[in-house]
């Protein structure tokens, strides 16, 4: 089984009735890895746009821990692995975060909605937007 990794997005949309919550859920219920970053992320949007009371975001953090694989930290190595990446692919630095955590983690796909389709990074992580009809 191909170890993936999951952008906040995607979580998101996951609980939301956005029309990609299907192929979202689909995917966080395959048991896929996040980061810390993902549950930060995914808090502040279910309480700014989704409206969600804290009480449902404790309840959907504990749904997404369940589910995902693997909930990996950040620390210093990650910061710094995505300082590295921002420079050599020009991703802004909360994209490189996410996209540092998929490779330390040693996962082979991140899926993630809003970076290039099929981009391979540092020959080891391939980004796949799960929404885009292939």
């Amino acid at each position: 089984m191909t170890r993936a990794f999951l952008d906040s997005n995607v979580v998101v949309y996951a609980f939301s009735e956005d029309p990609r919550n299907a192929v979202a859920e689909e995917l966080l219920g395959r048991g896929c890895e996040i980061s810390a970053q993902v549950l930060n992320e995914f808090a502040n949007v279910a309480r700014r746009k989704l409206g969600f009371s804290w009480a449902e975001i404790t309840d959907a953090v504990e749904a997404i821990t369940t589910l995902s694989r693997i909930v990996h930290p950040l620390d210093l190595a990650t910061h710094q692995e995505a300082i590295r990446l921002a420079e050599r692919y020009g991703f802004g630095f909360y994209d490189a975060l996410i996209v540092a955590s998929a490779l330390r983690a040693g996962c082979a796909v991140l899926y993630r909605e809003d970076m290039q389709h099929g981009l391979t990074v540092d020959e080891r992580l391939r980004i796949e937007n799960p929404f885009q009809a292939e």
